[in-house]
């Protein structure tokens, strides 16, 4: 096993080989306002969010449209058609978070569409935070939202059905890349087995503030109740309005153990680039085991005060969207192993 000191030589080295491998790598200030989100359904995302930002709305207006957007598709892997838990239950993930560090979350809500509102209604008029279950739920409820079943995608109940066969929890990397392109393209194999992604997304405005929100159907055929990374504030989502925001996908259990999206922002407050920031946040994950890191994947995406944007990821297959007045693009994530490659 490699210490740190000497995979920071390993990572010094190679850098020229990741460039080759993926050659962005943004270093110029965009024009304000700007949007990022994870994976390449992050386009349709970010189309949603410009209709605000491109008329000088807020940021957190803008990232609360993107991810309803998303949360209202028929889809596997966000919203009321994603993948359910091994009980066959579809519980759903989100965090909202604005400029003046207000939040709101909901963790493992149940037959609401669009539990990102919830978690703003519970940032806008609660002193709490993180509501979770039944009680989110009931709050949601209480607050005019309607409960409605969820109607599973063909895709996540094919690969549920599949599943239940052998009912081995057994997550792949990266198995988007080999179905499809995107976390909402066919992405199960004739085993069911599955990888799971979530839609992150944060945002500048055109006044300089910045916002990001998250939602996700959680990781499928997990133990009823599970919360991953994506609703805690600091692990899959962070915004400081002085310095940058940041977001994950990925194995959110890494991604709490080192509070990365937090993490990501801190380095950034230290000068590092988003790029860098997020390489750094990745390699804490890599140091602490490296046989481990070879088999999951966590990716992390970042945007700071400037501007400028950034992602890295343990493996290759992790990608990106941007808008913003200049560009509309999805660019592939820099990564350490390229071991789950087809």
């Amino acid at each position: 096993m490699l210490n740190r000191r000497k995979f920071l030589q390993v990572s010094t080295l190679s850098a020229p080989l990741l460039s080759i491998k993926n050659i962005f790598n943004n270093t110029a200030a965009q024009t304000k306002p700007i949007v990022v989100s994870t994976w390449a359904d992050g386009i349709q995302v970010n189309n949603e969010a410009w209709k605000i930002l491109s008329t000088q709305g807020r940021a957190l207006d803008a990232v609360e449209k993107g991810a309803r957007y998303i949360e209202g598709t028929q889809n596997c892997c966000i919203g009321l058609g994603g993948y359910p838990d091994r009980d066959g239950v579809v519980t759903l993930d989100s965090c909202i978070m604005d400029e003046h560090a207000n939040c709101g979350s909901v963790g493992a809500i149940e037959q609401i569409k669009h539990p990102v509102s919830v978690a703003r209604k519970i940032m806008e008029t609660t002193p709490h935070i993180m509501l979770v279950g039944e009680g989110a739920q009931k709050f949601a409820l209480e607050n005019g939202f309607k409960k409605e079943p969820p109607v599973l995608s063909n895709d996540a109940k094919k690969a549920y059905h599949e599943w239940l066969k052998k009912s081995q929890y057994k997550p792949e990397i990266n198995i988007e890349n080999k179905k499809g392109n995107g976390p909402f393209a066919p992405n199960f194999f004739d085993d069911g087995s599955v990888n799971h992604d979530t839609m992150g997304l944060v945002a500048l405005d055109a006044s300089g503030n910045m916002s990001g929100a998250v939602t996700t159907s959680g990781m499928a055929y997990k133990i009823h109740g599970r919360v991953g990374d994506s609703p805690i504030i600091g692990a899959g989502l962070f915004v400081d309005n002085e310095v940058g925001a940041a977001t994950s996908s990925g194995m959110g259990e890494e991604v709490m153990r080192i509070c990365g999206t937090h993490l990501v922002v801190e380095y950034m407050r230290q000068g590092f680039s988003p790029e860098t920031a997020c390489r750094k946040a990745i390699e804490r994950i890599i140091n602490r085991d490296r046989e481990k890191a070879k088999t999951l994947q966590v990716g992390f995406l970042a945007l700071n005060k400037k501007g400028q944007y950034g992602a890295f990821a343990v493996q290759k297959g992790f990608v990106f969207s941007v808008k913003s007045n200049g560009e509309e693009k999805v660019y592939p994530s820099k990564y350490v192993f390229d071991l789950g490659a087809t």
